[in-house]
């Protein structure tokens, strides 16, 4: 994928798992990903802790909404939470079809937000505004990371 000189729709979004997923079920689920994301033109990053997922999707406004209209309707998710949308001028992550980065306990304290916003959204209550900041700060950080070799 590359940089597009045309706004795309950015989506951050949150969902919990309604099975637990062994490391095998992640596997197969970023290889579908990958390949559907790269076909659709779709990029983004997906991050996991304890069965709760945050994920940022970017690429053309039709498909990036067809995608989370799956997302929302797939059985397999359950509490599915818009953070953030927007339109933006060029992709946070243009090479990362499905980015993913398993972290380790003590890389968890090193990455700015994510306690935070893991800690937000376990409490389902929570105003999605409340969890904005400590999320566009993980991102901004995963951003910043060279293009995994995954």
């Amino acid at each position: 994928m590359s940089p597009t000189r045309h706004p795309v729709l950015s989506v951050v979004y949150s969902s919990t798992a309604t099975t637990a997923f062994t490391d095998a079920d992640l596997a197969a689920l970023l290889t579908v990903s990958r390949h559907n994301n790269a076909r659709a033109g779709v990029t983004g990053m997906l991050l996991s802790r304890h069965d709760r997922f945050l994920q940022v999707l970017e690429g053309p406004q039709l498909q990036v909404e067809e995608l989370m209209t799956k997302i929302a309707g797939d059985s397999g998710h359950r509490n599915v939470r818009v953070l953030l949308k927007e339109s933006v001028d060029r992709r946070q992550f243009p090479d990362w079809t499905m980015s993913f980065q398993q972290l380790s306990s003590s890389d968890v304290d090193q990455v700015p937000g994510y306690r935070k916003a893991f800690d937000d959204l376990s409490d389902e209550t929570n105003d999605v505004n409340a969890t904005t900041a400590a999320v566009r700060e993980l991102v901004h950080w995963f951003e910043a990371r060279p293009t995994p070799a995954m």
